[in-house]
């Protein structure tokens, strides 16, 4: 019977076109050629051995979990995504190396096996299943080299040694002594076209390795917790599907957010939120050109009808992500259904207005050159989202259910004035200040009295609600509220209080098990990561360095031994849960670290004090910070 591993037994290779998911065991159970939105070729992952896996490992190493003395070590290579497993068996010890090379034509995925004591008897055992582990494909050899050919996919696989297929698995055993290397290179391409060239694998991985290192030398952070940072940021960049300069959200699917749940996702697109978000953490660490790239794709996805914004397009702006089930597939450890596509597409979210806008101030702030024609699109949505913003939404966490006024929703409209305002008044935006200033005060006011409960003295998940939401703790960091404010003070008690667990992991918002929720959804869920970094950054603006440390260390501790992050945690069963990795975890670490950076820096400054922006007064509200902090410390 196959061994079920955790999803943080999982490292993550790609070529910033598609990714490849490496189990510590040897074996790559999720692979999309030749896009992270392509069906898997390997989706084993989701399933079992029959739906596609590739394993090399020590000729006495199985999936059945026996013989633990070969449990392997497993790191990155530097700050590279070449990943490396070494085995240590009683005749000798090897080196695996995985890696795809940033993709110039054809996307490989490259293994590499090298001897470094010893010998030791190796296999190879690739099943490939195209189609989500759907077809059998016809393997077979042509001119010396395997080659396994399915509708319109061919997947070749070269090696020096001898292939032989059985029963759908093409096979290699092969001994390797210290010294010596034996690789593996598996390229895609279309079924009717040529076959493919074989690479140089030495020179590839030379390659491999200077392009992260090039890259990751751009990163002009320089404080504490660089090393995680650096991590997150390579993560971010792998799921950055280069040709258009989209993100996608993570590089799965239907990863259970509980374990036998159905609340499983297809993330394999970019969310204008997640994207935004991330690249915020981008420009806050130097990365320019990843900005310009998301600028263009944004151009060019939303095209001429911003009135008809989605909240998610296709690697490339496609608009049409019709979700479907994948019955064969019985999911993650029987988490069923295995969904691909994505139905939120369609929904009203109007944070998402907020988001972009903001990533647009945030880019003007970085340098990045001024853009005429992003400029008419940001008058456009401003335009539109001033006809839209007093309607209820599905909000960000994109719920099932009924729409609702959702507070965040309305906060980020209210960021999405703000930040226009800015660029208006830095002559950056050619529009009128006037109902601008207007429209931002009104949202304030009545965001102030219809989303806060004076009983409790918190902000609400939705207007008249008592349900809580952690997305309440963004208020202080987007410069809604200064962080002084007692309405933000008792909004990050009560979060505390009610939607956090022991060790201050947070979950998004109340979940009722068996009952539909306010989401619309039955079952529950894990805590969420990056809610759980708002949390970190909630208690540093409010005052409480030392917990907001404390907390961000916690969290640190739950990356798995290759520093990465799935959307959700597990504090019961202490495992991670969701899609893998997460570009939302990884973003909110690298943000939490700055702005830890950034008040510590102040606090010792100032002796203990954390020096805020200069307020400025506004109706029906203490003070307002004028910079907002996601604009200084996004």
């Amino acid at each position: 019977m196959k061994r079920l591993p955790r999803i943080e037994q999982y490292g993550l290779i790609g070529d910033m076109q598609t990714s490849a998911h490496v189990c510590d065991d040897g074996s790559i159970d999720w692979l999309c050629l030749p896009r992270f939105d392509s069906p898997a070729v390997f989706a084993g992952l989701l399933g079992t051995e029959k739906h596609g896996t590739w394993q090399i490992a020590p000729a006495s190493r199985s999936r059945s979990g026996l013989d633990p003395e070969l449990s392997p070590n497993r790191r990155y290579c530097g700050d590279s995504l070449v990943l490396e497993t070494v085995w240590r068996t009683p005749t000798g010890s090897v080196r695996v190396l995985d890696f795809m090379p940033p993709r110039d034509g054809t996307p490989q995925v490259i293994r590499i096996v090298e001897g470094l004591a010893g010998e030791v008897p190796m296999v190879s055992a690739m099943r490939p299943r195209p189609g989500y582990g759907s077809v059998s494909p016809w393997i077979h050899e042509v001119d010396g080299r395997m080659v396994a050919e399915a509708g319109a996919d061919a997947l070749w696989l070269d090696t020096c040694v001898e292939q032989v297929e059985k029963d759908g698995v093409v096979i290699s055993g092969f001994d390797v002594p210290a010294g010596q290397s034996v690789a593996f290179v598996l390229s895609w391409c279309p079924s009717h076209a040529a076959a493919p060239d074989v690479p140089d694998p030495e020179a590839a991985l030379a390659e491999t390795l200077a392009f992260w290192q090039e890259w990751t030398q751009k990163c002009t952070y320089d404080g504490p917790y660089r090393e995680p940072v650096v991590r997150s940021l390579i993560a971010l960049k792998a799921m950055t599907y280069g040709p258009s300069g989209g993100i996608v959200a993570a590089p799965s699917t239907s990863l259970p957010e509980e374990i036998g749940g159905n609340r499983n996702w297809d993330y394999r697109f970019t969310w204008l939120r997640d994207a935004s978000t991330t690249l915020a953490a981008l420009l806050g660490t130097g990365y320019r050109q990843e900005a310009q790239a998301w600028r263009r794709w944004l151009l060019r996805a939303v095209a001429g009808d911003p009135e008809n914004l989605q909240i998610m397009y296709g690697l490339t702006g496609e608009r049409d992500l019709r979700e479907r089930e994948l019955p064969w597939l019985p999911g993650y450890e029987g988490s069923a259904p295995v969904r691909v596509g994505n139905g939120a597409a369609d929904q009203l979210q109007l944070d998402v207005y907020g988001e972009v806008i903001e990533t647009l101030y945030l880019a003007h702030q970085s340098g990045v050159a001024h853009c005429a024609d992003s400029a008419v699109l940001h008058q456009r949505l401003i335009k539109h989202l001033a006809q839209r913003w007093h309607e209820p939404d599905e909000g960000i966490w994109e719920i099932r259910g009924a729409r609702r006024h959702f507070v965040h929703s309305k906060v980020m409209a209210w960021v999405a004035v703000d930040r226009t305002i800015r660029l208006a008044e830095a002559g950056a935006l050619d529009m009128d200040l006037g109902p601008l200033i207007e429209l931002r005060e009104t949202i304030h006011r009545e965001v102030c009295a219809e989303g806060f409960d004076p009983v409790r003295n918190t902000f609400t998940q939705s207007y008249g609600s008592q349900e809580l939401d952690a997305a309440t703790l963004l208020i202080p960091r987007v410069g809604f509220l200064p962080p002084d404010d007692p309405r933000v003070i008792g909004t990050v008690d009560a979060v505390r209080r009610e939607l956090s667990t022991a060790d201050g992991l947070v979950h998004r918002y109340p979940t009722t098990g068996e009952d539909a929720g306010v989401d619309g959804l039955a079952g529950d869920e894990g805590t969420f990561v990056l809610c759980s970094f708002w949390l970190v950054d909630a208690l540093a603006l409010t005052g409480r360095l030392d917990e907001a440390h404390a907390l961000f260390e916690h969290l640190l501790a739950l990356r798995s031994d290759l520093g990465l992050l799935a959307e959700e945690y597990d504090p019961v069963q202490q495992r991670q849960l969701g899609n893998f990795p997460q570009a939302f975890s990884h973003m909110g670490l690298i943000q939490s670290a700055r702005l830890l950076h950034l008040l510590s820096t102040r606090s010792s400054r100032h002796q203990g004090s954390v020096a805020l922006p200069v307020p400025r007064s506004a109706p029906d509200r203490r003070r307002q910070t004028r910079t907002g902090l996601a604009s200084q410390h996004a």
